[in-house]
């Protein structure tokens, strides 16, 4: 009787132990979504003035090419995001990815919507809908590197009144 636990034992041992691990066959993703709950009190210093009250939702998305290892060779983002609270009128000047943690006043832009203030978006009652900016250039290596640390970047929206940024947060990758 006692042959045949240890034989037991030994066969379960060598089932739970001895099955080698399968390599996943899932390809990484190529779209990455990063999302960033946008308020004037995230600024630094935290805005005071008419855009105090400005808040919003913005989505960030790397749109990643890769070659057959699976390695990220290009990319692309897209901006969309929708704002509230801001007076009625106000001008949005800049919209971008900047590197940078939480505590960071004011980081350098990494990504670039193309909002300028040539080509500003007037609030007409302090409320803006899905603003969507497609198929910005992105460096691979900047891209692996948001993939890797999304807390390391925020995503800043300036309007006229607070050309330094009205209102901003951190990326949280989705």
């Amino acid at each position: 009787m006692k042959r045949y636990l240890l034989l037991g034992v030994a066969i379960l041992a060598a089932a739970c132990g001895s099955s080698p691990s399968q390599p996943s066959n899932t390809p990484p993703p190529n779209t990455i979504v990063f999302t960033a709950a946008l308020s004037s009190q995230n600024e630094i210093p935290a805005i005071t003035n008419a855009d105090a009250n400005a808040r919003g939702t913005g989505t960030f998305t790397l749109n990643l090419t890769r070659d057959a290892s699976g390695n990220i060779t290009t990319a692309t983002g897209t901006f969309v995001y929708s704002l509230t609270g801001f007076p009625a009128g106000t001008s949005i000047r800049l919209t971008h990815i900047h590197e940078g943690g939480p505590a960071i006043p004011s980081g350098g832009v990494v990504i670039d919507s193309g909002l300028t203030a040539a080509n500003a978006i007037t609030l007409d009652n302090g409320t803006l809908t899905n603003q969507t900016f497609s198929n910005r250039p992105v460096d691979a290596t900047l891209a692996n590197q948001i993939i890797a640390n999304p807390n390391g970047y925020y995503f800043n929206v300036h309007s006229a009144v607070n050309p330094g940024g009205a209102v901003r947060a951190q990326l949280v990758k989705q």
